[in-house]
């Protein structure tokens, strides 16, 4: 992991755990199709920097259809249909923030200004979802959630959904702010998450820090 994660992570890869992790997802890459490809499984620590966190956005599980995951959160490659969760996040920041949205879900302009989008699970088998739960990728992105959680400078933690809100447990509240709601998904999303403007809050909790706010606009 050549960034500047590495000396907050690398007594991870040293442990039990992450051996028995890797050949479990290499013995299901060579019978399956695994998402998001190999190169592409750290793409959130890779395009957002330790030293330049500013938001974390966390989720559960990569998208298990073809071409969608490509290894940050919520996030799917151009050229790939806009999935509901997604949709619906477009949704609350045209009426949070008044930008249209863009035409496709690529969320990679946000990771590089600072915003984690990492999943709680790094992979997951084609067309079943939640299928590489409970095999070591938990223990290895609580310990991310705990090394930001280290961070001196304030970070904002987004959690949406039950699963995510119980990850507030690992975040001191009194040095972070926490923004949690429902989850956006169309199951849940008119239960508390349109309408709850996580896009502004997050940018004025940041402001009132003295970071630099999340431009949540995508080019097209």
């Amino acid at each position: 992991m050549p960034t500047d994660w590495n000396p907050h992570l690398r007594d991870e890869f040293a442990k039990p755990y992450w051996d028995d992790l890797q050949q479990f997802v290499r013995a299901e890459r060579d019978q399956h199709t695994v998402y998001p490809p190999a190169g592409e499984v750290f793409s959130a620590l890779h395009l957002t920097s330790y030293a330049n966190t500013r938001v974390m956005i966390l989720g559960q599980d990569p998208y298990h259809g073809p071409n969608q995951a490509h290894g940050l959160c919520f996030s799917v490659r151009h050229g790939v249909p806009v999935p509901p969760s997604l949709a619906n996040m477009y949704k609350e920041i045209r009426s949070d923030l008044g930008i249209e949205p863009p035409r496709h879900g690529n969320l990679q302009h946000w990771a590089t200004q600072g915003v984690l989008l990492l999943n709680a699970t790094l992979t997951v088998r084609a067309g079943q979802a939640g299928s590489h739960q409970g095999k070591g990728w938990e223990t290895f992105t609580d310990q991310v959630i705990r090394v930001v959680n280290d961070k001196t400078d304030p970070v904002v933690f987004i959690l949406w959904g039950a699963y995510a809100r119980k990850k507030k447990a690992l975040i001191d509240t009194e040095r972070h702010v926490v923004i949690e709601s429902a989850h956006p998904s169309p199951l849940s999303a008119h239960n508390g998450f349109l309408g709850s403007k996580p896009f502004s809050r997050a940018n004025e909790a940041l402001q009132a820090r003295g970071r630099q706010p999340i431009d949540w606009r995508l080019p097209e």
